[in-house]
């Protein structure tokens, strides 16, 4: 479990690297395959913690920290998808 977290945490940050260097018409795709990939990452994290692998304290931290970035990740996806819509 604890592998496969860190896989998707390492996805989530490639995947923004990536967006970040794409052109434009690449650009939504890649950022919406780094939407679900955090998406996974928070449902395996909650599995984690449902597990008792991970104490409340840590949960909380990382939970909070996954969710502001949800947040700008989905701003830059409406953002992206004006651009692309002009």
């Amino acid at each position: 479990m604890g592998e496969k977290i860190d896989l998707l945490f390492c996805d989530v940050i490639e995947l923004l690297l990536e967006a970040v260097q794409s052109q434009k018409e690449l650009k939504l795709k890649i950022v919406d395959k780094a939407c679900v990939r955090l998406d996974m990452l928070k449902y395996f994290l909650q599995i984690a913690w449902n597990l008792k692998t991970m104490d409340n304290k840590k949960y909380l931290i990382i939970s909070n920290a996954l969710n502001e970035v949800g947040k700008m990740l989905g701003g830059w996806k409406k953002q992206v998808q004006n651009i692309t819509l002009k």
